[in-house]
């Protein structure tokens, strides 16, 4: 099963972009599905979580810009981005973390650049 992360690209400050994080399988046990982001340079950081509860938490830097959303049918993660920043630009990977081996899987990355 692989992890197919897309929706990213090139978008001015202030526009909106919507990530889609979808499974090529059916994945059991998910207790979490994760967007991290990694820029030039720097670690990769995790920017939002959704547990399988439905609660969400976001990085401090992205809070009240960015939505994390899922969709078990579709079997699908979301990364709502509004208001985007310069700052924001990074390659972004989503993780699905389960309960059984291999407890994790990532997706590809997908680019955004946000330009000034």
């Amino acid at each position: 099963v692989q992890l197919q992360a897309s929706g990213g690209g090139l978008v001015q400050t202030g526009g909106s972009l919507r990530l889609s994080c979808a499974a090529s399988g059916v994945i059991v046990s998910i207790y979490s599905m994760d967007w991290y982001r990694q820029a030039p340079g720097k670690q990769r950081e995790l920017v939002a979580y959704i547990t399988n509860g439905g609660i969400e938490n976001y990085v401090d830097s992205v809070k009240g810009r960015f939505t994390i959303s899922r969709d078990n049918a579709k079997n699908t993660v979301y990364l709502q981005m509004n208001s985007l920043k310069p700052e924001d630009t990074a390659v972004y990977y989503c993780k699905w973390n389960v309960r059984t081996a291999p407890y994790y899987y990532w997706g590809q990355g997908t680019q955004v650049t946000v330009s000034s």
